[in-house]
């Protein structure tokens, strides 16, 4: 009579499952042993040692396709095939562990996912007294920007931040936002628009994030950039924009037509 466990025992022993031993099985992982005079299989030592050490392997992040290899690898081998598994493993940890971060900040609410440097200028723009409605405008518009044209994200950032230093085109921001509520042909949008357009032309620089842009993207992605929620927006604002492209284009500033 052979001596030896049954399949229901190696697995108690080893820490498994049976339905686990037989995949083992399958895979040529663990030799299926030879069967008693009962037709039954009996599980020696040595299947029980090669249970445990697949098992272990297994439990300790190494693929079943590598399992077979290592264990039949001499000891210099079996170091360093392990030190592969563990820098593979790191690598995948270090990817699960930027992917939690990222479900931290899609919890917090920040659903576009915009680098530190982008968010502090949204933080900047609400405390100017900029509406949450505002900001989640500004907000879009960098991600379309940092998706168009994203080689110019940090230089667009950079003279946004310094758009914000000037009080009187931040003040006319705050009174575009506000004349969404105008009749298109209301003369106040007119005016409005008049006084956009000479501050970009009192200061230049409003106007490089513009320019830089246009230089590097093509009509298309300039009118997703510059007309971004027109579609949703009251018609005041669609034609706010337009008169301001107007006026600019009559100063001689390069802007597509639309």
């Amino acid at each position: 009579m052979m001596s030896g466990v049954t399949i229901g025992q190696a697995a108690a022993y080893a820490g498994v499952t049976i339905k686990t031993i037989r995949h083992y099985h399958r895979l040529g992982l663990v030799d299926e042993p030879l069967r008693d005079s009962s037709g039954y299989r009996r599980y020696g030592s040595s299947e029980l040692l090669r249970l445990i050490q697949v098992r272990t392997l297994a439990e300790a992040g190494v693929p079943l396709s590598g399992i077979g290899p290592l264990l039949a690898a001499d000891p210099r081998h079996f170091a360093t095939d392990l030190a592969e598994v563990k820098r593979r493993m790191t690598e995948r940890i270090d990817e699960l562990i930027a992917r939690r971060d990222l479900l931290d900040r899609l919890a917090n609410g920040d659903r576009t996912l915009l680098p530190d440097r982008a968010c502090a200028l949204l933080d900047r723009a609400a405390g100017l007294g900029f509406t949450p409605d505002e900001v989640a405008a500004y907000r879009e518009g960098m991600v379309l920007t940092r998706a168009l044209v994203p080689d110019d994200f940090d230089d667009y950032l950079g003279e946004a931040e310094r758009a914000l230093d000037d009080t009187r085109f931040v003040d006319l921001n705050k009174e575009c936002w506000a004349a969404k509520d105008l009749a298109p042909d209301d003369p106040r949008i007119e005016e409005l628009a008049t006084a956009v357009a000479e501050r970009f032309l009192a200061n230049p620089a409003l106007l490089a994030t513009s320019k830089r842009l246009r230089a590097r993207a093509d009509t298309t992605r300039y009118g997703l950039l510059n007309h971004h929620g027109e579609d949703q927006a009251a018609p005041a604002m669609a034609r706010l924009t337009a008169l301001v492209e107007a006026k600019l284009r009559a100063a001689g500033v390069d802007i597509p037509h639309q």
